[in-house]
């Protein structure tokens, strides 16, 4: 249905710094900038991280970063000790680190003849004795306070060690060998206790119950296995995983096993023994490395390569700090005066004044899953977590209407041009609501509106009749990666289709152009009226989350998770600039004099940069 006219495929412009950044709102809230390597829960409650890259972070409960420490990037792997006093690192010498000051307390050379790499670490559970288990299978003993070594067992010969684990009664540490074998030790004696074969892949994680009669080892075989050292075969086998369980760990009371698997959900078993299974937390959108319980055992942090720290409530399995990944930030700008600026970046949406930096009314109302304003400033839609978007007064912050999706959570939100309509999406089964603002009432709802696509995003014709519905077709089915749908919406009918998946959707001011995000990490850019292909642009090196038009519609910019927004002339085609920002940019909004941009941000922060330093060359 469409004729390329003009392709970029690949854009050589060079990557230029960021401008100044007029104002930074909301903070980095469990967002870190490098892979999570360890977590651990203090005795206030409080959580630390360590990055892979070596730097140390202080979290509040609420996500509010309260500390950060650089200590090294010279180390591979990180470990805490029980209540996070105690940071110990490895890469060819044990590294051991003050967690509140972020000092190194000291570096512990090992013998020179014989130096090999660390591959695991482990406290016991008092602290008082750290193990590092090496490349050539040995696993050696230091005491914490003297700093000396201890001991060594020949754990796995010449196989290399992947994990360890203390009992917490200090009697048993168990490894795990590259050789698909378990071994318990004695710990003071050192002495073999037993022997655990069954894996049939590798084994990345161990962990033991509070009182220290069962011993779990997590596989790559699918399987979660479940012993009572000395006996030498296992008790059960967890098998709900998908093909690889990557880390697990025990709840303080033992009313919890979770286990972390390769689709980045954690299961909860509430009876290892019996296999008895409790709910899957979903949440993570890339491999989760580090799992810690509180200490009162009613929460559980997770936290990884999608660097979020996730922390979840064991009562009901729900996501209470950390947002969800899965869904973008998202920004809104409220006209009028003063100018506010709306955000789905924290747990609930948020509210600032542009001019002066405070977060004003009608500010933390709702949880946030998506968020958009109303084009006269006078309505805020939050798209929840739940079935409803909630329709507020944006003056005074009253609640007008809730308006019911059938699935959640609301994935996006948008208004038409009039405002007097708002339209939600319900991505789980492919549904456009479009809603009459001033009654609460339900006008048309738009079936299969992408296609039997997922639905990602949705944009307003100028016009206000039409509207675009975009997706991803995750069956590939047509042979295609997604679709993208105009409808009119005063006949209900389909007016044609686009073979394109997109993340994102936006129309020109003056409805000639309507552009795409592709899943080829590619900006589309269609005639409206002819629905000709004119331009696909490239250079972006991931993902592309957002495409939006400045107010004159004379620009096109978009962003993406490799940390850039670009912004392209639309007549020519020509691309303009490309500026690097510190962290994946989620969604974009101009106020509408178009003097300033704004970024939403995946660490939960938005900036607002002058437009015109950021066309500057």
């Amino acid at each position: 249905m469409s004729t390329p006219v003009t392709t970029h495929v690949e854009d050589t412009t060079p990557v230029r710094p960021s401008p100044l950044v007029k104002r930074v709102f909301g903070e980095p809230r469990f967002h870190t900038d490098g892979d999570i390597a360890a977590i651990a829960f203090s005795a206030d409650g409080s959580l630390f991280s360590i990055d892979e890259a070596g730097v140390l972070r202080h979290w509040a409960q609420d996500g509010t970063q309260l500390a950060r420490h650089f200590l090294s990037d010279l180390e591979t792997l990180w470990c805490f000790s029980a209540g996070a006093k105690v940071l110990a690192s490895g890469n060819d010498d044990l590294l051991l680190w003050d967690v509140k000051t972020g000092q190194l307390l000291r570096r512990i050379e090992q013998p020179s003849e014989q130096q090999s790499w660390v591959t695991a670490i482990a406290f016991s559970a008092d602290g008082t004795t750290v193990v590092s288990g090496h490349d050539d299978g040995k696993l050696r003993f230091w005491d914490t306070a003297a700093y000396k070594f201890v001991g060594e067992i020949a754990a796995h010969p010449r196989k290399g060690i992947a994990a360890i684990a203390f009992s917490p009664n200090g009697e048993f540490v168990a490894t795990a060998g590259e050789d698909l074998s378990v071994r318990v030790w004695d710990a003071e004696t050192h002495k073999p206790v037993a022997e655990l074969k069954s894996h049939t892949d590798r084994i990345p994680a161990l962990t033991w119950s509070p009182d220290s009669t069962l011993l779990i080892s997590a596989g790559w075989d699918t399987s979660a296995r479940v012993w009572r050292p000395p006996q030498a075969d296992p008790l059960m086998l967890l098998n709900s995983h998908a093909d690889q369980v990557v880390t697990a760990a025990f709840s303080p009371d033992g009313k919890y096993l979770a286990c972390a698997d390769s689709d980045f959900d954690i299961h909860l078993w509430l009876d290892a023994v019996t296999a008895v299974r409790g709910p899957v937390l979903r949440g993570h959108n890339d491999e989760i490395r580090c799992l810690a319980f509180s200490p009162d055992g009613t929460k559980l942090a997770s936290a990884g390569a999608d660097r979020v720290v996730h922390v979840w409530d064991m009562r009901d399995g729900k996501l209470i700090a950390g947002p969800n990944p899965r869904g973008r930030h998202a920004i809104a700008v409220i006209p009028g005066s003063p100018m506010r600026l709306a955000s789905s970046g924290a747990a609930n949406v948020r509210v600032w004044d542009v001019e002066s930096g405070d977060e004003v009314a009608p500010t933390n109302l709702c949880s946030a899953f998506s968020v958009a304003a109303s084009p006269d400033g006078k309505w805020l839609g939050v798209g929840g977590t739940d079935y409803f978007t909630q329709l507020w007064d944006a003056a005074d912050g009253h609640l007008a209407a809730s308006l019911e999706a059938t699935k959640p959570p609301i994935g996006f939100v948008t208004f038409s041009p009039d405002s007097k309509v708002l339209a939600h999406t319900s991505p789980a089964d492919g549904l456009v609501w479009l809603w009459t603002c001033a009654t609460g009432q339900p006008d048309m709802i738009i079936v299969e509106a992408a296609d039997a696509c997922t639905l990602e995003t949705v944009a307003f014709h100028p016009n206000g009749k039409w509207i675009a519905c975009g997706g991803v077709d995750y069956m590939s089915t047509c042979e295609r990666d997604g679709a993208v749908c105009i409808w009119d919406v005063t006949t209900k009918e389909k007016l044609f289709t686009y073979d394109t998946g997109v993340t994102s959707l936006a129309f020109d001011p003056q409805g000639k152009y309507l552009a795409g995000a592709g899943l080829d990490d590619a900006v589309y850019v269609w005639d409206a009226e002819t629905q000709h292909t004119v331009f696909v642009f490239g250079g972006h090196q991931q993902n592309i989350n957002v495409v939006v038009f400045d107010p004159t519609g004379s620009y096109l910019l978009s962003g993406g998770d490799d940390g850039t927004v670009r912004a392209w002339d639309v007549l020519s085609g020509r691309h303009l600039v490309a500026r690097a920002f510190d962290c994946p940019v989620q969604s974009l909004a101009f106020s509408p004099d178009g003097k300033y941009l704004f970024c939403g941000n995946s660490n939960t922060t938005c900036y607002q940069v002058e437009f015109k330093k950021f066309l500057e060359e």
